[in-house]
């Protein structure tokens, strides 16, 4: 497509990419950013794929800082651990960012003891 369009249309354009490659698409995720188990912000990543990568896209000269805090936030307010920041400039960007989720990591380890405990109690039925 080349430079000087806007987020949205690169958004829109990649989100007709990735769903011809099969995959599940949410734009403008809402992400509720959570303080003390109260709500105290919320933002939209641009894409979330999968439920397993958010994608911020940029449309500015370069990328800076800031954008890269912007992603690792979003990444730290829900339990997805891989971002993408993508920037469509005169030069496109891409970085990588990883966030690992102690809520995420949590929750698998409560879903992990309730399915161990569900199949202990399922054995105990079928022996009885």
């Amino acid at each position: 497509m080349g430079y000087g369009f806007l987020e949205k249309v690169y958004q829109n354009s990649l989100l007709i990419e990735l769903r011809n490659a099969g995959l599940f698409c949410e734009p403008q995720k809402q992400i509720k950013v959570l303080y003390q188990n109260q709500i105290v912000g919320e933002y939209f990543a641009d894409i979330v794929v999968n439920e397993c990568v958010i994608i911020e896209l940029k449309a500015a000269e370069t990328l800076v800082e800031e954008h890269e805090f912007q992603l690792i936030n979003y990444l730290k307010a829900t339990e997805v651990e891989v971002g993408l920041l993508l920037n469509f400039g005169k030069k496109p960007e891409v970085k990588r960012k990883i966030f690992t989720n102690e809520r995420l990591k949590q929750r698998v380890s409560a879903k992990s003891a309730s399915s161990v405990f569900q199949q202990k109690k399922e054995n105990e039925i079928h022996h009885t």
